[in-house]
């Protein structure tokens, strides 16, 4: 019985370990979203401005 409970208290501490690195890994990739949208926000922004800077031209740049 002695070598269960061992085996169980392993599990429970893994379990833990796991369930905080996941926790961490969440709250990066949330970090990691918020920066990506903020990012897209500025990209958006400075496209507006460089619009406005240049003048029109038929062709695209990205073509």
């Amino acid at each position: 019985m002695r070598e269960q409970d061992e085996r169980l208290m392993e599990l429970e501490l893994r379990f833990m370990d796991q369930s905080q690195l996941i926790e961490t890994l969440s709250d990066e990739i949330a970090s990691c979203h918020r920066r990506i949208d903020e990012l897209a926000r500025e990209n958006r922004a400075l496209r507006e401005m460089v619009k406005t800077l240049e003048p029109e031209s038929e062709v695209s740049p990205d073509e």
